[in-house]
């Protein structure tokens, strides 16, 4: 069986299954037909091979009947090469925004790497500054580009609007060089060394988020309302660190010093935090929050069982008497306590949570120790795990 990428809709699927029974690529032959396929799209690719029967070429067509959001071209003849200041087998992506032709030289000694080349294309299809849509959330997170530069702004404020200047002009820095890890010039084909040629490296997406807008809903991840923008945040993709300015400067070149600061490891990550209840430990089940968090886990005198969870979570929900019924079983013993954070308002600095609900135990004594759980959740294995002091003991044969 074959997996059908792209889009899963019935269109998505027909344009998948009409590009594997055609040619991928069209065929392109003159400078009439190549200006009238650039001008067909916002974007496209065209591959531009001396011999389209070459091992190159072939790879590009394999790539094209995968990629069918795209549409792809070829071309060999010698006067397409020279109209578009080519002299060598080169992948070209031509866009009617930003750059408007972006060369790819397919490296004559290693040949086409299609994993790479799909990761460059993705990178350069989108917009030097996107702008967060319900359209373009998937194309923003498939790209896979570590950093997010984000601005907040309330796109009815024309004052507000004009902060995209200052931030557009910082973003071209962070595009990445297009080169291949070993070469010799832009013209002369790659595979020799050089020390003055960059690996390829897109670390920073800018996307223009509107308050008002589709970016509503992404305000409660970062702990914020409309009415904190204008505002700026950074965002490590890996695991959803954000990074912001001790105070906003909406200038290029605070952006870019700041951007610096956080990839060369100088900026702290902001970590949200609720407010503690006032009850917060009047009850059988503590409730921490991130500034409480330290002091309650890491207790040398305490054994700390936590859940992390989030309120929407229908598995924490499945959990909860439980929870209730083990506290409510220790609430007597003065070195076992039991809590639970709610993960969603509260961010930790050394300890990231990937799922829900997430059970750490922390063991009384010296040391930031951590034992996650993940057993049976409930209330018998999970007595029968603190008893044993954070372990669960071997069932007899």
């Amino acid at each position: 069986p074959l997996c059908v990428p792209g889009r899963m809709d019935s269109q998505g699927i027909v344009r998948w299954m009409r590009r594997r029974a055609g040619p991928s690529a069209t065929l392109l032959q003159d400078t009439d037909t190549m200006a009238a396929f650039i001008n067909s799209q916002d974007l496209v690719v065209i591959g531009f091979f001396k011999d389209l029967r070459g091992e190159a070429a072939q790879a590009f067509f394999e790539l094209a009947a995968e990629m069918v959001d795209t549409m792809f071209g070829v071309a060999e003849a010698a006067e397409l090469f020279q109209e578009y200041g080519l002299s060598a087998d080169t992948v070209c992506l031509f866009k009617k925004f930003d750059e408007r032709q972006t060369n790819f030289p397919v490296d004559p000694a290693r040949g086409l790497d299609t994993a790479e080349l799909t990761r460059l294309l993705r990178v350069h299809s989108l917009q030097l500054v996107m702008e967060f849509t319900n359209e373009t959330s998937n194309q923003i997170f498939s790209a896979k580009i570590p950093h997010h530069m984000l601005l907040f702004l309330n796109k009815t404020s024309p004052e507000q609007l004009s902060l995209r200047d200052g931030f557009r002009a910082a973003a071209g820095g962070f595009r990445g060089e297009v080169r291949w890890p070993h070469c010799r010039d832009m013209e002369g084909g790659f595979g020799t060394p050089q020390p003055q040629c960059p690996l390829f490296l897109a670390q920073v997406l800018f996307v223009v988020v509107d308050v008002t807008g589709h970016g509503a809903d992404v305000l409660p991840f970062f702990g914020m309302t409309a009415a904190d923008a204008p505002t700026l945040r950074l965002v490590k993709m890996e695991n959803n660190r954000k990074y912001q300015m001790e105070q906003d400067d909406f200038s290029d070149s605070a952006i870019r010093t700041f951007i610096r600061a956080v990839l060369d490891g100088k900026v702290k990550p902001h970590l949200l935090s609720a407010e503690p209840p006032e009850d917060w430990d009047t009850r059988p089940v503590k409730v921490l929050v991130g500034k409480t968090f330290e002091q309650v886990a890491f207790d040398e005198t305490k054994n700390v069982f936590v859940k992390f969870y989030a309120p929407w979570c229908p598995h924490c929900q499945a959990m909860a008497a439980a929870w209730e019924e083990l506290a409510e079983r220790y609430k007597d013993r003065e070195d076992i306590v039991i809590a639970e954070m709610d993960s969603t308002a509260n961010e930790l600095e050394n300890i990231t949570i990937h799922g829900y609900p997430t059970l750490h135990y922390f063991p009384a004594g010296p040391g930031r120790k951590m034992v996650e759980y993940k057993s049976t959740r409930d209330l018998e294995t999970f007595s029968k795990f603190l008893d044993n002091g954070g372990t669960l003991p071997e069932e007899p044969p």
